[in-house]
């Protein structure tokens, strides 16, 4: 059904309009980390980044390298390694989410940053794991809430974010009109955006 409705959505999305956003506003009472059967869940270790760029490539953004991947998340001073989340199947990273800050200072707000799984992997409910153990990590760090971006034909994982208690922000004037529409094809009330 997504992937239909992903096809949908790539057609009618409007150039220039900026990701949509969505805010939990407490860390309180925080999904359960639970790894489904033949899965490990694991923090970056080097070498990691061609399995990060793989997991990246078309899922968010293209044309990923080596290279880019460390000068975008790497090398960035917001960067550390326990922070960069995987999922692995037999050893292999399959998934991945970055616990993030926006700018160094802020210790309000922490971002779900970089999230993907592989298409062969999806289905067996990597997002929610991957949603719980970012927001345990964000707590730890001392935040209070979580926030993300998204696209509108992204609709399993803004289905997975709205299980996660994320809720809409319209930062944006395009932003209402399309949070109505995801929530439409998510057959969601419109109320709850």
């Amino acid at each position: 059904m997504f992937r239909k409705l992903t096809s949908l959505f790539k057609k009618r999305r409007s150039p220039g309009n900026p990701q949509l956003e969505m805010l939990r506003d407490n860390l309180d009472n925080l999904p359960e980390i639970t790894i489904p059967d033949g899965y490990e869940l694991r923090s970056y270790q080097p070498g990691d980044e061609t399995a990060w760029c793989v997991i990246m490539e078309g899922n968010v953004g293209q044309n990923w390298t080596v290279e880019k991947c460390r000068e975008k998340i790497i090398e960035d001073s917001r960067f550390l390694p326990e922070n960069l989340i995987f999922i692995t199947h037999g050893g292999n990273p399959v998934a991945s989410v970055c616990a993030w800050r926006k700018p160094i200072e802020d210790r309000t707000v922490g971002q779900v940053h970089m999230v993907a799984a592989l298409e062969s992997h999806r289905g067996n409910g990597l997002g929610h794991l991957l949603n719980a153990a970012v927001l345990h990590r964000i707590r730890s760090l001392g935040f209070q809430q979580a926030d993300l971006k998204t696209d509108e034909w992204r609709l399993a994982a803004i289905s997975s974010y709205i299980t996660a208690d994320f809720h809409p922000r319209h930062t944006h004037e395009s932003h209402p009109e399309r949070w109505k529409q995801v929530y439409k094809e998510l057959g969601l009330p419109e109320s709850d955006t």
